[in-house]
């Protein structure tokens, strides 16, 4: 199932305290990236984060989902009507995330 746009533009309008918020569709899905590096994304109308250190602390009782079939787990963000916890999430995060890939 494809997520919708309009999911996309809640959460991309409850992360719009944060510079630098940008997304790509992707297979009817959406990434989600911050400064640059991929935080997480939309799948099935679900946001989803990296299994990162600093997400797991913060959302210790989150579950770890399946964001499509033979991708890494993710875990899901339960909060996302809290502006202030989604961002205190993507800074606490971004140290741990990998620089992007360069192109070539």
């Amino acid at each position: 199932m494809a997520s919708s746009k309009e999911y996309l533009d809640f959460i991309l309008e409850q992360l719009s305290d944060l510079d630098d918020i940008s997304y790509k569709a992707m297979m009817g899905e959406y990434i989600i990236y911050y400064k640059g590096k991929i935080v997480g994304g939309i799948y099935d109308d679900r946001f989803l984060v990296k299994n990162a250190k600093a997400a797991k602390e913060m959302m210790p009782d989150g579950s770890l989902e399946l964001p499509y079939e033979g991708a890494k787990e993710m875990l899901l963000v339960d909060e996302v009507d809290n502006r202030e916890f989604l961002k205190e999430l993507l800074d606490a995060m971004y140290d741990e995330l990998p620089e992007p890939k360069k192109k070539k």
